[in-house]
């Protein structure tokens, strides 16, 4: 199980970790930050992908075709730590060694969403100094690892127990095939 896991959460994890540094680099010259995010989340969900083919390979060529709901998500959810862990350090390495500015972007960026859609401007000011508190916070490296991790974690989650439901096989294909 632990080379399955090593393998296929490393390969989703490297998955979301080249698109971060990807992403940053386009970010530079004035990607719009909806565009941003909405791409980050595909590469997420195409990282999950292959928590599903590692929990599939576990089940097919480790455990002989038969795996219950609590081994499927075991196994799952190591592959979703591990690439969900080799994200958050790609992104704080990413966000230290280069003095990022994603958060006043982000702030800048959602103040300018609200200035169009005609936001009061009390909303805004308060939309504003929630922003500069969250920035506050969001320069302690424990709070900025949290928010990474809630980033890609909850998908990760919600794909280790979807697999865990779909992959698991009470009885090997083989025998299950006989019987009908």
């Amino acid at each position: 199980m632990k080379r399955n896991v090593l393998v296929y959460g490393t390969i989703g994890g490297l998955i979301t970790a080249v698109w971060v540094l990807i992403a940053m680099v386009v970010f530079s010259h004035g990607l719009d930050m909806t565009v941003g995010m909405i791409l980050g989340y595909t590469s997420m969900f195409i990282a999950n992908i292959f928590l599903v083919v590692g929990v599939k390979n576990y089940r097919d060529k480790y455990n002989g075709g038969v795996i219950t709901f609590g081994k499927a998500f075991k196994v799952g959810i190591l592959i979703t730590l591990l690439a969900s862990t080799i994200y958050v350090i790609n992104w704080l390495i990413y966000d230290y060694a280069t003095g990022s500015q994603v958060m006043e972007s982000y702030s800048k960026s959602m103040h300018d969403q609200l200035v169009e859609s005609g936001a009061s401007e009390v909303f805004i000011a308060k939309q504003d100094a929630e922003m500069k508190e969250f920035m506050i916070q969001y320069q302690n490296p424990l709070f900025k690892a949290a928010m990474t991790y809630m980033e890609i974690l909850p998908m990760g989650i919600l794909f280790t127990l979807i697999t865990a439901i779909v992959l698991r096989r009470k009885v090997p294909k083989t025998i299950d095939q006989q019987l009908n």
